[in-house]
């Protein structure tokens, strides 16, 4: 009999290729190959606005990087993909981190400090052409709108399911603006005020535990016969404010508060892991899988999504970070290194539902149907990781679950400002295009970030309740936003190849990409044509168009070079 896989020993063991890979393969690709030099002044300093490009130190803006990035869908993506078994997604996180993820999002915070700062969409244009731009940005902004939508309503079933969080996460914002407040008119550090605040948030987390009904809304505030929607749209109110203000009010000391509580959090779940040291209770192959799953390949690497790669973060890289980057050589550990972190991530994520959920049994029967693992993933993550924080918390499972929800829905309120405020950069630069003077003005191009968000996030489909507007489309998030990915790799080619540098550590995860996510593409709308559901048929065909239309270009770009004579 086989004996079984220690969670304690899988953790060691990719951690270890996780800081192998940063201290090498990342150094060997910010000299060789993206070339980053300090004597290259970044966008911040060559145009600082004082509210989206200012600088600031690589610790703070790694801080920013990370809690955007690492939303929900790290943990969600891998919390599912294990009914597969645990083996194959947990290679893909630590291999599609470091070979693909990784050098993603290093390789897209390089190109854009690069190009002054500006998008991804934008860059398409400069190297792809104009119609390359309309086309890209429109994918983004389509994107982004979903991704603003269910982030919401994910955000708000947190705060209902989990009271607990409601007064800690928004303590934490409030604190914040204060700290950046004070930052600003003194102009002093970041650290000790963000250290004291990580300590009063869990004080506050101590307080709330054993009281969700300080958090519960009451019923004179429901819409819809439920508290979602009131909560939908305090959180996007919350979007727009948050991606108007100058970064240094709240986005910079938000951001830098969470990463320490995040790294705490994520600093404790392992610890609690390497404490209880539990064996893993799933199959490393599942060869009992629901056989309404759909294949292993090549759902499995769109499932894990964002834990792997996300064409998601190099809208952040592009859309924020960049703006904010004090020196080119930062590029490394805000790219590479938050990457590794959103990775670590998903480590937790796979060995949480692996190890933490009881017995092989208890196991199978939560991984029973493939329907319902998608709705119950995130549930199946807090329960997990909530037993290895167990022992550090003295057996308080009530305390344990809100930390890991606070966790949660700190990474997951983040990304949606963030996701709002790169919305607004895409608006403004297709309205630069095509003369809309209205959408230069950041307001105004925030409303129209959020609103149609927030259309998406409280529309009822078919009666199944506020939120499933956005889930509608959730279907086509997952190839498109690897496609995205893909895209900025190949940007990332053509950047690289008139520069005679390496570009094979591109070339091969962007063929990976196209392969693996068009067949899921093509498979994914060929499943909805066959239930019916013609809403998600018609954008996940305008996506794939748009996409095919972003390649032609490309395509057109590539042989234009080749037929160029080269100089003698």
């Amino acid at each position: 009999m086989v004996r079984p896989m220690n969670a304690a020993v899988l953790a060691v063991l990719s951690l270890a290729v996780f800081w192998l890979a940063f201290r090498f393969y990342a150094r060997w690709i910010e000299k060789r190959v993206y070339e980053m030099d300090n004597d290259e002044p970044t966008p911040a300093h060559q145009t600082p606005d004082g509210v989206d490009f200012v600088a600031c130190d690589k610790h703070v803006l790694f801080g920013h990087h990370f809690c955007s990035v690492a939303g929900a869908a790290p943990i969600v993506g891998p919390a599912i993909a294990v009914i597969w078994g645990w083996l194959p997604a947990l290679l893909w996180v630590v291999l599609g981190t470091v070979f693909v993820g990784a050098v993603h999002d290093f390789g897209a915070l390089a190109l854009s400090a690069k190009r002054g700062g500006r998008t991804m969409g934008d860059i398409a244009g400069e190297i792809l052409g104009p119609r390359a731009r309309t086309w890209f940005l429109l994918i983004i902004i389509l994107l982004t709108w979903v991704v603003i939508a269910v982030f919401a309503f994910i955000i708000a079933k947190l705060f209902i399911s989990v009271p607990q969080s409601v007064w800690p996460v928004n303590f934490e914002i409030v604190v914040a603006v204060i700290i950046g407040w004070w930052i600003y008119r003194r102009s002093g550090s970041l650290l000790w005020p963000s250290i004291i605040a990580v300590v009063l948030l869990y004080v506050v987390v101590f307080l709330c535990a054993d009281h969700p009904e300080w958090g519960t809304l009451p019923e004179s505030v429901h819409m819809y016969g439920g508290p979602t929607v009131p909560w939908i749209l305090f959180l996007l109110v919350y979007a727009y404010i948050a991606s108007v203000l100058p970064v240094r009010v709240l986005l910079q000391p938000r951001d830098y508060i969470n990463s320490h509580q995040l790294f705490l959090g994520l600093g404790a779940l392992l610890i609690g892991l390497f404490i209880v040291h539990p064996e893993v209770t799933a199959p490393a192959i599942n060869h009992s899988v629901d056989p309404l799953a759909p294949p292993i390949i090549p759902l499995l690497f769109i499932t894990i999504a964002c834990g792997a790669i996300s064409g998601f973060h190099g809208l952040v890289a592009s859309g924020t970070t960049s703006k904010q980057l004090d020196c080119m050589r930062d590029a490394r550990t805000v790219g590479y290194g938050g990457m590794l972190g959103e990775g670590t991530l998903a480590l937790v994520a796979v060995l949480a539902v692996s190890a933490g959920l009881g017995s092989a049994a208890e196991w199978q029967e939560k991984y029973a149907s493939w329907k319902t693992v998608g709705n119950t993933g995130i549930g199946n993550f807090v329960t997990g990781a909530a037993t290895f924080l167990d022992p550090i918390v003295g057996g308080n499972m009530a305390l344990a679950k809100t930390v890991v929800a606070v966790i949660v829905i700190s990474f997951a309120a983040t990304t949606l400002d963030t996701a709002a405020r790169i919305q607004r950069f895409c608006l403004a630069e297709l309205g630069a295009s095509y003369g809309i003077k209205a959408f230069k003005n950041r307001f105004v191009a925030a409303f129209v970030a959020v609103l149609p968000a927030a259309i998406l996030a409280i529309y009822t489909d078919g009666g199944r309740g506020p939120g499933s507007g956005g889930f509608i489309l959730w279907p086509v998030f997952g190839t498109t936003n690897q496609l995205i990915g893909g895209i900025t790799l190949l940007l990332l080619f053509f950047h690289l190849r008139t520069r005679k540098r390496p570009v094979w550590p591109i070339v091969i995860p962007l063929l990976f990409l196209l392969v693996m996510t068009s067949i899921a593409g093509v498979m994914g709308l060929l499943d909805q044509i066959d239930k019916g559901n013609w809403t998600v048929v018609v954008f996940g065909a305008l996506f794939l168009l748009l996409q095919v239309l972003v390649f032609v270009e490309a395509f057109l770009r590539w042989r234009s070079d080749r037929a160029t004579p080269k100089p003698a």
